[in-house]
């Protein structure tokens, strides 16, 4: 027997979509009252029949809608092989729900095939399968029903079910009184404890808490060494990380890149810098301008090293500043940290037709290896907002007991410096 569990041949689904070239115009209540008032006091056939038009004309579109043939998705061909645990990465728009619809035989594929052998459960959206009118205890059973499962197999599973998603208190509530982080876990708690050899997750996770999340994620790691297969979406790249040895990118309907998820999400973060337009100059309030450079017009700087960057102020008129801090953030945007440039005085100012120029100095640049944002947030008259001001990487820094061997297997932000005493005793 194959170990491929799905295979997808050349998938594509076609929606047509309507556009109106034109606004349509409706009817207010104060037209109607207006028109009333000039057929009353208009006199003759003439006037009455105008009146007539200009009501006609006023309930009638001004002009006629056309359609188009939108691909939302176009030749994805995939295998997934049984037990493996793949992420799918993607823009909002790319295609990625629509590409677990059709998985779950929730839609039909315009064009090619779908090839699933096993049982699959489907988390697309919150409360999917639930009636509202129904309480969690008997949405339990049919969602159970919904998704193959024998009254035994429920009732088997069923004080799992309900310790997991923590709604003991409210089984015999309908379930329209739950609020949607109660809908997500009593839903996941049904389709990751059914047991079904292909679980599909999309990005309902987003609605549970953290703990929750944590949760989830080490359920579905329980249920993937249990053999069983595991689609998740996320634009949580950690998630997707921790998660998934492999991964899909889905770009504009089509499979853009594939293979182990550290380089598919290196591939994504590289494509999202480089569709983000230039912003070496934005344009604030009273025509302040902000400018980031560095040593080398590479931007290119060295874990462990020490680091230099300017931040260039003008303004067309004189403004003050009361805060102004460069921000750091990292590829999949957590903040590092901030420089705070107010440590040069109480407030700054910025008067016309000059450049302020702040150099700072960092001794030692700790992050690991990587691709960094830079942002600076500047506060004062008139004048509150983020501006991102372009990227810098840093590389890997060549000099011995660097520990550069574990890079590609050890994830982190800050690269810690200290002392370890060890010590060894006789047992």
């Amino acid at each position: 027997m194959s170990d491929v569990i799905i295979s997808v041949e050349n998938l594509g689904k076609k929606y047509r979509i309507a556009h109106q070239a034109e606004r349509q115009r409706y009817v207010a209540l104060r037209d109607v009252i207006a028109e009333k008032a000039r057929r009353l006091f208009s006199r003759g056939q003439k006037s009455e029949v105008r009146s007539q038009t200009q009501i006609s004309d006023l309930r009638s579109p001004t002009s006629g809608k056309s359609s188009e043939d939108f691909w939302a998705l176009k030749d994805v061909s995939f295998e997934v092989k049984r037990g493996e645990v793949v992420g799918i990465i993607g823009r909002n728009g790319a295609g990625k729900s629509t590409l677990l619809k059709i998985l779950s035989r929730i839609t039909e594929p315009t064009t090619g095939r779908v090839h699933l052998r096993g049982r699959v459960a489907s988390l697309l959206e919150v409360g999917t399968g639930f009636h509202p009118e129904l309480t969690g205890r008997e949405n339990i059973y049919l969602n159970g029903a919904i998704l193959g499962m024998s009254r035994a197999e429920i009732r088997k599973k069923f004080d799992e079910i309900v310790a997991f998603a923590e709604v003991d208190k409210f089984l015999d509530t309908p379930v329209k009184r739950y609020s949607s982080g109660m809908y997500v876990r009593l839903a996941f708690a049904v389709a990751a404890h059914l047991e079904p050899e292909i679980l599909i997750v999309d990005e309902v996770l987003a609605v549970g808490d953290a703990e929750f999340q944590k949760k989830c994620l080490g359920k579905m790691q329980e249920v993937s060494t249990g053999g069983r297969t595991v689609l998740f979406v996320s634009h949580n790249l950690d998630a997707v990380t921790k998660l998934c040895p492999t991964a899909i990118m889905i770009q504009s309907g089509k499979i853009a890149f594939s293979g182990a998820t550290q380089a598919v999400i290196a591939e994504y973060i590289c494509r999202a810098h480089s569709n983000l337009p230039l912003k070496s100059l934005p344009q604030g309030t009273k025509g302040l301008c902000l400018t980031l450079k560095y040593p080398t017009t590479e931007a290119l700087l060295t874990s462990g090293e020490p680091a230099q960057m300017s931040l260039i102020c003008e303004a067309a008129l004189e403004c003050q500043l009361l805060e102004l801090a460069i921000i750091i953030e990292n590829d999949r945007g957590q903040r590092v940290g901030l420089l705070d440039l107010r440590l040069t005085g109480n407030s700054i100012v910025i008067r016309s037709n000059t450049k302020e120029v702040f150099t700072v100095q960092i001794n030692n640049l700790e992050l690991v290896p990587g691709r960094y944002s830079v942002k600076v947030w500047a506060s004062g008259e008139g004048i509150q907002k983020d501006i991102e001001l372009g990227d810098f990487e840093v590389l890997e820094n060549s000099k011995p007991n660097t520990l550069s061997l574990y890079q590609n297997e050890i994830n982190g932000i800050v690269k810690f410096r200290g002392t370890i005493k060890r010590q060894t005793a006789t047992v």
